[in-house]
């Protein structure tokens, strides 16, 4: 059988810009292991299938792989899949803001699509299925320097400090004290191996972005294993910041939002909208959201 794809460009206005996704709107009749097939020959970051709903009060079930494994939740295709079916019409859009949902193999994930007055799809904001957990454990920061290739002093213990955050799976967050650290990253994936084994992924973030009308600037960084090494906008990372940032707020009631960059290392700048909604000094709600641009479209032979 044919399958028709499609490519965009997510948490980004600009095309070659953001982080690239591919999109099986129709990928009933795929099995588990031609999909993982048909991601690493794409070799992008995510590439996302679409089936039938089990609920039909949902818009589809979808599967999410790397080029090495599939992923039970990741932000930028469940983004980037919503703006490319919307685009497509292949979701009605009921006005300037149309809300679906994604099965995941976290379970239900709420998304709404934003237009604009003529009907052009701009963005989309996704609400987490469940709000990620600061679970605790990170190393000691003389451990994490070590093993980012840092210099003494780069990795900030306050007010902010590493944690280890529970997304899905775990994610190690580490805080350094300007962009210029940030830009010196270098992973020894030995030391990490040795240091946090149990640990796939980890997210360096600054409060010292380097554009106007953003909060932070991060770069992502994942274990051979999944098959990539730095990934451009991750917004699964995000909902794991937005929780670490929630024990930190002096807010206690209502919404917090901020807006990060990311990917800007690798040549493929992104940005990411995210907010939280607080009761009591507790984290209730996570949103992440962005735009996207449509890049291509084509048919694969299976």
């Amino acid at each position: 059988m044919d399958y028709d794809f499609y490519t965009t460009d997510v948490f980004t206005t600009q095309r070659f810009g953001g982080n690239p996704l591919a999109v099986f709107p129709h990928a009933a009749g795929l099995d588990t292991p031609t999909m993982q097939k048909i991601a690493r020959e794409f070799n992008l970051s995510e590439t996302i299938f679409m089936f039938p709903p089990e609920d039909p009060a949902n818009t589809c079930k979808v599967r999410i792989f790397t080029p090495n494994l599939e992923l039970p939740f990741a932000g930028h295709p469940t983004v980037g899949g919503a703006f490319v079916l919307a685009t497509i019409g292949q979701v009605a859009l009921t006005g300037t803001e149309t809300e679906i949902a994604f099965e995941e193999g976290v379970g239900r994930v709420p998304i709404k699509i934003f237009a604009d007055k003529d009907g052009a799809v701009t963005r989309a904001v996704l609400s987490a299925a469940v709000v990620p957990d600061v679970v605790g454990g990170a190393p000691d920061a003389a451990l994490i320097t070590e093993f980012l290739s840092l210099n003494p002093g780069d990795v900030l213990t306050h007010p902010y400090k590493p944690e280890v955050v529970k997304a899905g799976t775990p994610r190690l967050f580490v805080p350094v004290k300007d962009a210029d650290a940030l830009a010196r990253v270098d992973i020894d994936l030995a030391k990490w191996r040795k240091q946090i084994p149990e640990t796939r992924s980890v997210y360096v973030y600054t409060a010292d972005p380097d554009l106007n009308g953003a909060d932070f600037r991060a770069r992502m960084f994942v274990v051979p294993q999944m098959g990539i090494y730095e990934d451009p906008a991750t917004g699964s990372a995000v909902t794991g910041l937005a929780a670490y940032l929630a024990t930190k707020a002096d807010q206690q009631n209502g919404t917090i939002r901020w807006t990060l960059q990311q990917g800007v290392e690798m040549g493929r700048p992104s940005i990411i909208d995210f907010e939280i909604d607080l009761k009591d000094g507790v984290c209730r709600a996570v949103r992440v959201g962005g735009s996207a641009v449509m890049v291509s479209k084509g048919t694969f032979f299976v």
